[in-house]
């Protein structure tokens, strides 16, 4: 029984403290629900108090950048008033002014109004007279009609006819001055007269100078440069061609072009003087060597342009004339003699009246054709007048560059002047150097070629060997085959002979026929 009742009392202990277990835990969920509930209502109230706040932040935000627009809104309000206030008070400016003019209008026009009364008097007595002055004009015509027995339009044609009588009787008197012998005489005479002036004022050196072909070597000059160097050499100088004369202890100098034969001198001078020269040595030295040769070259083209005062030119034209420096023509300095012809032209062109600076100009260029032979095909004269037209020289200097050796017709009387100085430059003595032999086996050699071809009656080389004229035989030789044969003779000429410049091969074929009036 005390055991049972343990028992029961142990039971009802147990759960009395599983009752006490579990109240507490569920006053302890209600305690935690309480608290979220109040932790919710806070975080809610923060919530509403931040957006209140932000609310706010954004009302002030608003309302002050509604302040700023309604300011900048009024201080543009100010300002158009302004301006329109500037804009009224100029407008009523041209109302005055307006009312002014249209005040000085109605003047005028008052004034206008009171001279057309005297104006329509005169006209009235200027229309009386006029026909006063007809009727005595037709009185006066029917006079003369009367006195001459003609009619007026008799007289007129009588009158006409009279001018144009003494018109051509002056013509053909002019006709007759022109063709006269005695006449021709005098134009020589006076030209004759005005070169002998032009030569006799100019004084110039009267030697002449030899290209340089051979460059002499110090003593065991061989060994010193190689081939190998000359071939470098020749890679910078364009063309020309240099060789080692072993017998002579030189360097051989060959072609065409002057300034290349410059340069490839300067460079085997500096060779000479530093042996073993090769390599990034020798470029650095070549482009020194360039340098120094287009520096001489601009100095002396501005140097001729300076000498002669004939102004400014294209910087292309300036180097041409530089270039002729290095240009000889049997053994006359092309340089010297451009600038040679240009004082001759300019003392001609002062005996004629002419435009002194225009005629030394076109003398100073008209051989810049010849620095440029060596690159391109045809007559130095037309080289020359296409380059002179392409920079922008004057018409008249292209023109007589074209003319001088009759490439082209002459179109002024500048280009006669500078034919004629051109010609007093090389043919003064000793202005040219080159031996009769040499010069009669070229025009030996020239009529041989074409002589050489069937139906060739005649052929003569003139103008010291620019030209050959052909006659044929016109029964052997037709039309076609006369301009065949030009170009037949002129491919031959190129292909056996060597000379500077061009040669022109002209065949002509003449037709005569004759018969008797009985």
């Amino acid at each position: 029984m005390p055991a049972t009742l343990a028992v029961l009392l142990a039971g009802v202990a147990g759960a009395c403290i599983g009752l006490w277990f579990a109240l507490g835990a569920r006053s302890r969920i209600e305690q935690g629900r309480r608290a979220r509930a109040i932790e919710i209502e806070r975080i809610r109230a923060a919530a509403l108090r931040e957006g209140q706040a932000l609310r706010t932040q954004v009302e002030v935000a608003a309302r002050e950048e509604a302040l700023t627009v309604r300011a900048e809104a009024e201080v543009a309000l100010q300002k158009r008033q302004v301006e329109l206030a500037e804009q009224e008070a100029a407008l009523a400016g041209r109302l005055v002014f307006a009312n002014e003019e249209r005040r000085l209008l109605d003047e005028l026009h008052k004034e206008l109004d009171d001279r057309e009364s005297p104006l329509a008097e005169t006209e009235r007595e200027t229309c009386t007279v006029n026909a006063e002055l007809a009727s005595l004009r037709r009185q006066q015509c029917a006079e003369l009609e009367r006195v001459a027995h003609l009619s007026a339009a008799q007289a007129r044609q009588a009158i006409l006819e009279s001018e144009i009588e003494e018109a051509k009787l002056s013509a053909e008197q002019v006709v007759r001055n022109a063709s006269d012998g005695d006449s021709a005489s005098e134009v020589a005479r006076a030209a004759k007269r005005l070169m002998g002036i032009s030569a006799g004022r100019i004084t110039d050196h009267f030697y002449s100078e030899r290209a340089q072909s051979y460059i002499a070597l110090p003593e065991k000059g061989g060994e010193q440069i190689s081939a190998e160097q000359l071939k470098l050499v020749e890679g910078v100088s364009g063309g020309v061609t240099l060789s080692l004369v072993e017998e002579s202890h030189s360097v051989h100098i060959e072609g065409l072009d002057g300034v290349g034969r410059e340069i490839a001198r300067r460079c085997v001078a500096r060779m000479l003087r530093r042996p073993g020269l090769a390599g990034d040595a020798f470029a650095k030295a070549a482009r020194e060597v360039t340098a120094e040769v287009d520096r001489d070259i601009v100095e002396f083209g501005q140097r001729g342009l300076a000498m002669l005062k004939v102004g400014r030119a294209h910087p292309e034209i300036v180097k041409l004339v530089g270039r002729l420096n290095f240009r000889t023509s049997y053994s006359q300095n092309q340089w010297q003699h451009s600038v040679e012809a240009g004082y001759l032209g300019g003392m001609l062109a002062a005996e004629l009246g002419l435009d002194v600076k225009l005629a030394r100009r076109a003398a100073l260029l008209h051989d810049i054709g010849k620095a440029l032979t060596h690159e391109l095909d045809g007559s130095h004269a037309v080289i020359g007048a296409d380059y002179a037209r392409r920079f922008g020289e004057n018409e008249i200097v292209a023109n007589a560059i074209g003319a001088h050796h009759t490439d082209e017709p002459f179109g002024s009387a500048y280009a006669h002047v500078v034919a004629a100085a051109d010609a007093m430059s090389g043919g003064r003595p000793g202005a040219r150097r080159q031996t009769d032999d040499n010069h009669m086996a070229k025009l030996a050699e020239i009529e041989r070629i074409a002589l050489s071809f069937r139906g060739i009656a005649e052929a003569f080389a003139v103008q010291g060997g620019r030209e050959v004229r052909i006659y044929v035989e016109e029964e052997r030789v037709s039309d076609a085959a006369a301009s065949k044969l030009a170009t037949d003779i002129a491919e031959v000429i190129s292909r056996e002979m060597t000379f500077p410049g061009q040669i022109k091969v002209t065949v002509i074929r003449e037709f005569t026929a004759v018969e008797l009036a009985s």
